[in-house]
């Protein structure tokens, strides 16, 4: 049976949580990370996913801002991880553990800072902030643990690659696209041992990174960036990131729609 993982910023998921239903109800996913959900833990509408057959729900959430949440109809082992990266309370980070096709697999799910407007941290904290962020996520490595294959995806508000974008060169100084965030995205990756899984089945020069039959079908916009780790023999399981651009990513009355992959 086929895997599927979706990854989807929903910008508050109390006030879309219609669009949640429908998706799950129309490509039922077996796991939906899930960015910016905007509510406390005692908060999140786990009702209506529950009734839905998403029974396992683990979040990492706080008042107002941020969060994460992973929701699965597949048993989530008890060693969910949420760090606390920059140590400034934010909940940005969650990890959950499940087995599938005789695999144990570690499932990250990240909102990385947006960065603000100035790429600049001398005078815009928040830049600062994302770049500090960037550099405590090459801590993480695939290989982390023995027997555990991993895969991460998220918002990562970081357009690695030149064709990723429409026009590489005209956004070199805008947040999201500049030199230092993108080398520091790369960096996390290749001294992570992670892989873009998108790039993986797809032509580096193609625009907005498509992937290959091989690893199954797409639900969607392209994402930009995603990664997991190779060390367990066949291609990763599933990916699926939405590190596009704020501007775009806060279209489609205010969230990004879902990315969904599978592999049969």
């Amino acid at each position: 049976m086929p895997l599927s993982i979706a990854t989807w910023n929903i910008n508050s998921v109390r006030l879309r949580m219609p669009l949640v239903e429908h998706f799950l109800k129309t490509w039922q996913p077996d796991i939906l990370c899930l960015q910016e959900i905007k509510c406390r833990n005692d908060q999140f509408p786990s009702a209506p996913l529950r009734k839905l057959g998403y029974e396992y729900i683990e979040m990492h959430g706080q008042k107002g801002y941020h969060g994460v949440a992973t929701i699965s109809r597949l048993p989530l082992h008890e060693l969910s991880d949420r760090r606390d990266y920059c140590g400034v309370g934010d909940a940005r980070h969650l990890s959950v553990v499940f087995a599938a096709g005789g695999k144990t697999i570690r499932l990250h799910n990240f909102y990385v800072p947006a960065g603000g407007d100035e790429p600049d941290r001398t005078v815009n904290p928040k830049f600062g902030h994302k770049l500090d962020f960037v550099d405590e996520m090459k801590l993480l490595h695939a290989e982390a643990e023995a027997g555990v294959s991993s895969i991460l995806v998220g918002d990562l508000n970081i357009a690695p690659l030149e064709h990723d974008v429409w026009s590489h060169k005209q956004l070199l100084k805008i947040v999201s696209h500049t030199p230092v965030e993108t080398e520091g995205l790369v960096s996390v990756m290749t001294g992570g041992a992670w892989v873009d899984l998108m790039r993986r089945h797809a032509r580096r020069r193609r625009k907005s990174s498509t992937p290959g039959g091989a690893i199954g079908r797409r639900t969607g916009p392209p994402p930009t960036a995603d990664a997991a780790s190779t060390t367990s023999g066949p291609p990763p399981i599933s990916q699926a990131s939405s590190s596009a651009s704020r501007s775009s990513r806060k279209r489609a009355a205010g969230s990004a729609r879902p990315t969904t992959m599978c592999l049969s």
